[in-house]
């Protein structure tokens, strides 16, 4: 599996953070979100996603990073990515805040939720085998995400779990997905047209970078979705594909390129 930059580096700070965090507590108080003291501490909006209570807290966390953050890092970009994820954890400080003010929360766990919503976002259908065995496709995974994080969060369990963060993370997620769509396609889809119409040349220096993508470096979904792609073009043209499709490739051959 292709481990992407941002998704590497979080990985890693996250275990640092946590082990530096087994023989100094005090990291706890200092760099955990406390919403009495939001103002006090505007930082740890930030900080508090590298924190973790305990092993399993981390393992878990980490383990969804691992799974679901390459593919989409390569899908929004690196600089995207890593605003998206801290977007996320902010969104999940911010709605505990609101909804659970008296409590301390520390944990990945509203980025993580926003990065799972990204991911089925975009391909909803994917399975994701639960254990490795039970086949769930990814929007029936995230939907279940919301409404359990939204019932225990209603009904106040009392799990030590920070139900409204994970809620925050995910709804952070969704519009911030929305935004950068939009703006995406403001700024992207319509000169990408014009150079379609009156710039063939172009068109095949695009076609001859695409085909050049090294598909042994490529995420496994990744390299299927680029045959997918490169076989649409062969069989159509490059002008059957669609601006987020042309996005896609542009993407992966700027990432590759010397």
């Amino acid at each position: 599996m292709l481990m992407t930059p941002w998704v590497q580096r979080l990985l890693l700070a996250n275990l640092v953070i946590f082990l530096f965090s087994r023989v100094n507590a005090e990291i706890y108080g200092n760099f955990g979100f406390i919403p009495q003291l939001i103002l006090l501490r505007p930082w740890t909006l930030v900080t508090y996603a590298f924190l973790h209570a305990g092993w399993t807290h981390l393992l878990f966390n980490m383990l969804m990073l691992f799974f679901f953050g390459p593919r989409l890092e390569e899908r929004l970009g690196s600089r995207t990515f890593i605003w998206f994820y801290v977007t996320c954890g902010i969104g999940g400080a911010l709605l505990s805040f609101a909804f659970s003010p008296s409590a301390m929360i520390v944990g990945a766990s509203g980025a993580i939720f926003g990065v799972v919503v990204g991911f089925a976002r975009y391909w909803p259908r994917e399975n994701i085998y639960i254990w490795g065995i039970l086949p769930v496709q990814a929007r029936i995974l995230a939907l279940f995400m919301v409404v359990s994080s939204l019932a225990s969060g209603i009904l106040g369990a009392q799990d030590g779990v920070a139900h409204f963060a994970h809620l925050g993370g995910l709804l952070a997620g969704w519009v911030f997905l929305r935004s950068w769509e939009r703006r995406r396609h403001r700024r992207v889809v319509k000169p990408q047209v014009r150079r379609q119409k009156v710039a063939p040349v172009d068109e095949r220096e695009s076609i001859r970078r695409w085909e050049s993508i090294p598909r042994e470096r490529l995420h496994e979904i990744n390299r299927e979705e680029l045959e997918v792609l490169l076989g649409k073009v062969k069989k159509a043209g490059s002008q059957a594909l669609t601006s987020d499709e042309r996005e896609f490739l542009d993407r992966m051959a700027n990432s590759f390129q010397a």
